[in-house]
């Protein structure tokens, strides 16, 4: 299994639609709002699409969550995520 740095460098479309649909839901009035959630919007609504065999790979959709609070810090809070118990790749 790819670990999530390497995908997200693969697939930088990826992000950028996540960052783009992040701050659309939050200048929507969202104060919480799902990771899974963005990842649909991404896989139905667009034509990006991951370097493995899955459109947008659901794996790493908490990894993207976490990514997004860390790099744009008014996103604190805005994914609810669980605390890592394992390092991961």
């Amino acid at each position: 299994m790819i670990n999530f740095q390497k995908y997200d460098e693969d697939n930088p479309e990826i992000w950028k639609m996540f960052v783009h649909l992040s701050k659309q839901t939050r200048a929507k009035g969202f104060n919480h709002y799902s990771a899974k959630g963005i990842f649909e919007l991404i896989r139905w609504h667009t034509s990006v699409k991951g370097n493995d065999y899955f459109k947008i790979n659901n794996n790493y959709h908490a990894d993207y969550a976490r990514k997004m609070m860390r790099v744009h810090k008014e996103f604190e809070g805005f994914f609810r995520v669980r605390e890592l118990k394992a390092i991961r790749k």
